[in-house]
């Protein structure tokens, strides 16, 4: 995929822009954001105008993107001029074991470690083209700022960073052998879409590594905390079993029917799946559906006084969400932290003594 893949002075300063875009950007990244007081883990910054700021930010950060984005179109397809004929190599790592030449297997090598050290099995191994590694080596390279900078950027990356980043490594690297094979700008290689899926991995890997702790400060001390909670539960019942399970539901109690039909359905836009009414009972039951939560509501349809119940869902876009609240005739409370995580919560009362509480995500 490279060109002058050969030439010192490419090998060392992509990796210098590697190094540089891994280390010191989430470093400059959380020193700004500490001076400027915001908070990065979805609780309320002290900044007034933190909204604004944290605008800023995403958008800083796309430019970096873009910036690296136009260094890799460069490099990919611009960097070369166009060939006579359609390029196709689908003969996976057959140029990389040809550029080395080793006398025994890979137990053959553990034993000469073992019995003569790292010399005895350099007298084996020969590097015979040093530029088809250096190839190897720049298309790995070339994808890690892709796996760093895409969870950087997006919370839906962020949220399985190992295996979306490596998906979307995958395809990217497909649609660019599929282009250099259609302009004729190069190889349609299967070793690059390997090494350039390899590349990206490992930048999601440097990510968790580096960038990481900017959203999640105390990882050492949740990663502790769980390691000991799945020590302990390993022989529990429902251990086995516990990355299926998801809350399917939350049930509340209501007076009269016709208020939850107006406050949830018509206000705020839940769907109706289904409403049960019992012959022998004047009571109702509704499942109502938003995205994937489900509320249950229990209405008597006798006035009466409930006891007070709290309704908990999630959401990336708070700012978002009071703003249409507020247009909608809904009144909201001041923002507040939630005391278990930390995160920017809102809440606002509905019907029956009902308190819906929204926490960012």
């Amino acid at each position: 995929m490279l060109t002058n893949a050969n030439s010192l002075g490419t090998n060392v300063f992509i990796t210098a822009l590697v190094l540089v875009l891994v280390v010191l950007m989430p470093e400059l990244d959380l020193l700004i954001c500490r001076k400027l007081r915001l908070n990065l883990m979805g609780g309320i910054s002290e900044n007034p105008n933190a909204g604004r700021l944290h605008l800023i930010r995403k958008a800083l950060i796309l430019i970096v993107f873009l910036v690296y984005l136009a260094g890799f179109s460069y490099i990919v397809f611009f960097s070369r001029s166009a060939s006579e004929d359609y390029q196709i190599h689908i003969a996976l790592f057959q140029n990389l074991a040809g550029a080395v030449r080793i006398d025994f297997g890979i137990f053959g090598a553990l034993f000469s470690l073992l019995k003569g050290g790292a010399n005895e099995v350099g007298k084996h191994f020969e590097i015979i083209s040093f530029g088809e590694i250096t190839q190897v080596y720049l298309n790995v390279m070339l994808f890690v700022p892709m796996g760093y900078l895409l969870p950087y950027m997006s919370k839906w990356f962020r949220r399985r960073v190992r295996l979306r980043t490596v998906i979307a490594s995958f395809l990217i690297s497909v649609a660019v052998e599929n282009i250099q094979l259609i302009t004729k700008h190069g190889f349609y290689d299967i070793d690059d879409i390997a090494t350039n899926t390899l590349g990206g991995f490992l930048g999601g890997l440097l990510f968790l590594a580096f960038a990481f702790r900017l959203t999640y400060p105390d990882w050492r001390g949740e990663l502790k905390r769980y390691r000991r909670w799945r020590k302990n539960a390993r022989r529990k019942t429902l251990y086995p079993f516990a990355r299926d399970v998801d809350l399917s539901r939350t049930v509340l109690f209501a007076t009269h029917e016709e208020a939850i039909w107006d406050f949830y359905v018509m206000k705020l836009g839940f769907r109706v799946v289904r409403q049960l009414v019992p012959l022998d009972s004047p009571g109702t039951s509704l499942l109502l559906e938003l995205g994937t939560s489900q509320v249950e509501f229990r209405c008597s349809n006798m006035d009466g006084e409930l006891p007070e119940q709290e309704f908990i869902i999630t959401s990336g876009r708070l700012n978002k969400v009071r703003k249409r609240l507020q247009e909608n005739g809904i009144i909201v409370g001041p923002s507040y932290a939630d005391p278990y995580t930390g995160k920017e919560c809102l809440s606002f009362d509905g019907p029956d003594n009902t308190k819906v509480i929204i926490i960012g995500e």
